[in-house]
Formats: structure tokens, sequence, C-alpha cells
């Protein structure tokens, strides 16, 4: 059992949750993310990224969207409660590498939790890392005050212009790599969307572009296939090859289609499967 230590609400439907998870924490690399279930009997395994951890404290905390049964039970939980169960860590870490040039990571609405870790890494590594946080508005943005204290910079763009500067995330990352020192690496983490026009605008330029699918893996082993995707022309599973891949070698046309399915019959259930959600 992992007892849970705090609970928060970051935004509407959105939670960050910290519980113990020792051999986790001593354990887990940027990028990689853990199996959750809400109980023994009926409890649905759920995979979800960590967001962030402490080896020295022995804890792990994750950050999710309650948008079906069992992730809106894990948001009934308070802290002193238990999850029966947690599994990890699992998935290929990301790739962190020091560069002579900054490094721009950009999240989208609750990929910037999974981010986090990431722009944590790659700090460590001496690199100077330009952050940009995305959201329809501004009670949708997550992990400012997190990024502000780690990240060289940070940009906040809102759709509706109600926190930062009006616009989507394509706009700074088109005037950081036309700029005097264009970044050498950019990363990003969202809705499968923005993920695909960050990397149309980088593959102007020339700029390696990572990108993380963590939003549509369901089972977390390979096993169920609904985290297939096309890289580079030959099939890969998310959660066993992934979550990171190169952006310019995905599919998004056919990784797009494919998520929406299985819609008639959500909306027949009234829930959105982890394959559609955005």
């Amino acid at each position: 059992m992992n007892r849970i230590l705090e609970k928060k609400q970051l935004s509407e439907n959105v939670y960050y949750m910290k519980f113990e998870a020792a051999d986790i924490a001593r354990n887990r690399k940027a990028g990689q993310f853990l199996i959750v279930q809400y109980n023994d009997e009926t409890g649905e395994r759920i995979p979800l990224t960590i967001a962030d951890a402490s080896a020295e404290e022995g804890w792990i905390a994750i950050v999710f969207q309650a948008v079906g049964a069992s992730t809106a039970k894990i948001a009934q939980l308070e802290p002193g409660d238990s999850l029966a169960a947690v599994l990890g860590p699992l998935g290929t870490p990301s790739r962190i590498e020091k560069y002579d040039a900054p490094v721009l990571c950009v999240g989208g609405g609750i990929g910037t939790a999974p981010l986090y870790p990431i722009v944590q890494a790659l700090k460590e590594a001496g690199n100077k890392v330009i952050v940009v946080i995305c959201a329809r508005t501004k009670d949708l943005l997550i992990f400012v005050e997190e990024m502000k204290a780690i990240a060289d910079e940070v940009i906040i763009m809102t759709d509706d212009g109600s926190a930062g500067r009006k616009g989507v995330s394509t706009v700074p990352v088109e005037e950081l790599c036309q700029s005097q020192t264009p970044p050498a690496e950019v990363i990003a983490i969202g809705p499968p969307i923005m993920m695909k026009f960050v990397c149309a605008a980088t593959a102007k330029y020339g700029i390696k572009t990572t990108v993380s699918l963590n939003t549509i893996m369901i089972d977390g082993t390979g096993m169920c296939g609904g985290c297939r995707v096309s890289i580079g022309g030959k099939t890969r599973f998310v959660c066993v090859d992934g979550p990171d891949f190169d952006g310019h070698q995905v599919d998004w046309d056919n990784m797009l289609t494919r998520m929406k399915s299985f819609r008639p019959q959500e909306e027949e259930a009234k829930h959105r499967c982890h394959i559609g959600l955005k």
C-alpha cells in the first residue's frame, strides 16, 4: 500500500498527488511513468507519468486529470488514504544531453507536469533551459512557479490572453528558432495536435525535436496495442518503446485518426477513453 502524503487541485479536474514509494523514488529517471491501481479488486490499472520525486524522502508525485471512473475515484482519496498498488518506474528514460546552446521545453496543459522532471534533469546536466507553458486560459496553467524556480526563462502563452502572451505555443517556438542562438533541442509534451504543430515549426529549421506520447498509453505493458504508433514508417508501442520519440518521425495524421476510433462508444458510455484524451 502506498500512503498518500499530499493532494491538491491544480485546475478543473486536474489533481496533484504525492504518495510514499521509496523504491521507485530511488530508481526513477526523467520521462518514466507508473502504473497506479485504486484498489485490489476492481481497480483499473492506469499509466501515469511521474511529475516529481524525492529519493531522500521516499515519495513520488503524479498529476492526473479526472476524466473516467478510475481517475475520479483516485481524485476522491485524501492524505492518509492509500493506493492499493503502484508499479514502476516504467518506460524508457528521456535522453539527457549537455548542449552548448539552450534547450527549449514546451508544455501544453497537463503535459507541463511530466515535463518538469525533464527540465530538472537538463539543468542538473548543466544546460540553459527555456520553458514555454501553454494553456487555453490562465485557470488551466500548472507548474508555473515550479518551472520558474529551476528554468532560466519561462514564457507563458494563453489562447485568450488571460495570462502571459496571447497566442499558441508555436509563436515563441518560431521566434526562438529564428534567434541568434536557436535551441539545440526542442522537447514538447502536451496535446498531440500541439506537438504536431511544434514539430512542423522546428522541422523548417532542422532542429532536433523530441515528443512524449504518454497521453495515449492504456495498460502500460504493450499488451493491449492501444498505444501503437508509426515512427519513421515502423510500428512502435509508446509504453515499451517510448514514451519519447523523434517528433519529426511521428505519423501524426495516423495517430490523430486512430485516437478518434472509439468516439461513438465513448459518447454512449459518457466516458472518454485514454486513447482519445487530449
